[in-house]
């Protein structure tokens, strides 16, 4: 069983599909490729949020919260201004090295990056978490939906998303479509 087959298991997606990305424009408009496990995530699940926790960014999303193009922006902006006085986090210093956003945790102003390395394609991203008001990064050597499911199964070694384990404490995992999204 591969890991989407895993995670609609784990977390129904919706009955009604998701609309459609137009994933060249979207690609063209970010200027680079994106990963095949992101593009099957958008089109079983589409924009919206898991466990009430981690909102899954989608290229053109009706609502600004939830598209990725004008989040990638925003982040891209905030993050040049932060890094003239913080350190990158480590992979960021390699010319042409970037993060782009694919997700963030419901009112926490965190997200969950990819870290795309030149040279790499792709499906070879792997993840970043920023804490978001504050400095610490933490990197998971893994790709967003391999990431997603073990946050969602308890088994991300990871310093965050504990609540949803321990005050959340889901026993039946859910998905909700983001509204007008």
């Amino acid at each position: 069983m591969n890991a989407l087959d895993a995670l609609v298991r784990l977390c129904p997606p919706p009955v009604d599909p998701p609309p459609a990305v137009d994933w060249a424009k979207a690609e063209q408009a970010l200027g680079t490729a994106l990963p095949a496990d992101y593009k099957r995530l958008v089109g079983t699940y589409g924009a919206g949020v898991f466990d009430e926790t981690i909102q899954l960014l989608v290229p053109h999303a009706a609502r600004d919260d939830f598209d990725l193009l004008a989040l990638t922006t925003e982040r891209d902006e905030i993050l040049a201004e932060l890094w003239e006085y913080e350190d990158q986090p480590d992979g960021l210093q390699e010319a042409g090295a970037r993060v782009l956003p694919w997700a963030s945790e419901e009112g926490t102003g965190a997200y969950l990056y990819w870290l795309a390395r030149p040279g790499l394609h792709p499906d070879e991203w792997t993840v970043l978490y920023n804490e978001g008001r504050g400095p610490l990064w933490e990197h998971h050597g893994t790709g967003c939906l391999a990431f997603l499911l073990a946050v969602l199964t308890g088994t991300a070694e990871t310093d965050y998303f504990g609540h949803l384990r321990d005050v959340l404490k889901p026993t039946r995992h859910s998905f909700a479509t983001a509204a007008g999204a």
